[in-house]
């Protein structure tokens, strides 16, 4: 039997492409998601229409993965949005939608996944982002959703261990407009470290990897992909 992953916030961007490489690699692949995917999935990937915050949508996309595949061996929680407004500005309703759907959501999917992931000792890696580290101006609500990740990220792989790794990736900047959008500058490349901009495959080649048995011995962590950004120092000319 094949291996099978649920990649949430799959049909765009970044999940899209773990998804699509994914199923490269082998893998039979389920997708939820709140939107439906601007171009058709292969054949082979089952998309479910759903929101990772409700948690009968949740039980309802496992179900259905499991009913068509016959198992799950890893889940990849990707799902996330984000509301940046001044902090007084902020309303409940716009902190909670965006708690709801990164973190909430996260715990949701894992809390569902995690006794077929028991059975198939598989792994979970959960999609966070830099700014669990540092911030811009106006993004408390996302911030503090993808710090929260981090943590439930180390705190699940201690619970579930040692049937279920559990991983972390905190993604940089990752430009995920389309080739024909090149809205990047020069000085937007040269800034990084590493001379240019993330991509989703920078993303989905480590969350691949992370997923295999080639990461037997790695649990609990959360790897920063942002090309060096966060390790260098910048001061006011």
């Amino acid at each position: 039997m094949n291996r099978t992953a649920l990649v949430t916030g799959g049909a765009h961007g970044i999940g899209r492409t773990i998804a699509e490489l994914l199923l490269r690699d082998g893998w039979n692949v389920a997708v939820l998601d709140v939107a439906e995917p601007e171009t058709s999935f292969d054949n082979r990937v089952l998309f479910i229409r759903g929101d990772v915050g409700n948690e009968t949508d949740v039980e309802s996309a496992i179900q259905q993965t499991l009913d068509l595949f016959g198992g799950l061996h890893g889940l990849v929680n990707n799902a996330g949005i984000g509301i940046n407004r001044p902090l007084e500005q902020l309303v409940l309703e716009d902190w909670d939608r965006v708690v709801s759907t990164n973190l909430t959501g996260t715990f949701l999917c894992a809390k569902h996944a995690a006794a077929h992931l028991r059975q198939t000792r598989g792994a979970m890696v959960n999609i966070a982002s830099t700014r669990a580290r540092q911030s811009e101006a106006n993004t408390e609500a996302y911030s503090a959703s993808k710090g929260g990740i981090v943590a439930l990220t180390h705190a699940m792989a201690v619970s579930l261990g040692p049937e279920i790794r559990v991983n972390c990736v905190s993604p940089g900047w990752i430009d995920t407009r389309p080739a024909a959008e090149e809205l990047q500058s020069e000085a937007d490349r040269q800034q990084h470290p590493c001379g240019r901009v993330g991509e989703p495959a920078d993303i989905a080649e480590l969350v691949s990897f992370l997923l295999s048995d080639r990461a037997g011995f790695i649990t609990g962590q959360d790897f920063v992909v942002d090309g060096g950004m966060t390790k260098k120092m910048i001061y006011a000319e």
